[in-house]
């Protein structure tokens, strides 16, 4: 059986945004970067506006969603995470209390 370590969840709302955050460590064979992660940003519409996920990594690889789907380079779980929280500052009128 596949174990998890919860290394970050939670998720913030502000000014019409949402910042969803979910990262894993992981032994699952599903993730053979050793990492299961969603980081997204969105309107309290339901709208994408950017998000990082590996939820097909086995098949699909590390993707990013914005105006596309592309696939990325994983680079490392804390060198994405600031990759994000730069592009989420650039792209919200938000300044987010980033707990990590």
């Amino acid at each position: 059986m596949a174990s998890y370590v919860t290394i970050e969840d939670w998720q913030a709302v502000e000014a019409g945004y949402v910042v969803s955050v979910t990262i894993r460590q992981t032994d699952d064979q599903t993730y053979p970067s050793g990492w299961e992660y969603s980081l997204h940003l969105g309107t309290v519409g339901g709208e994408t506006v950017l998000r990082y996920d590996n939820a097909h990594e086995r098949t699909k690889g590390h993707e990013r969603h914005a105006d596309e789907v592309e696939r990325i380079d994983f680079p490392w779980m804390l060198t994405l995470y600031d990759r994000f929280t730069r592009e989420v500052e650039s792209l919200s009128p938000v300044s987010w209390d980033w707990p990590m």
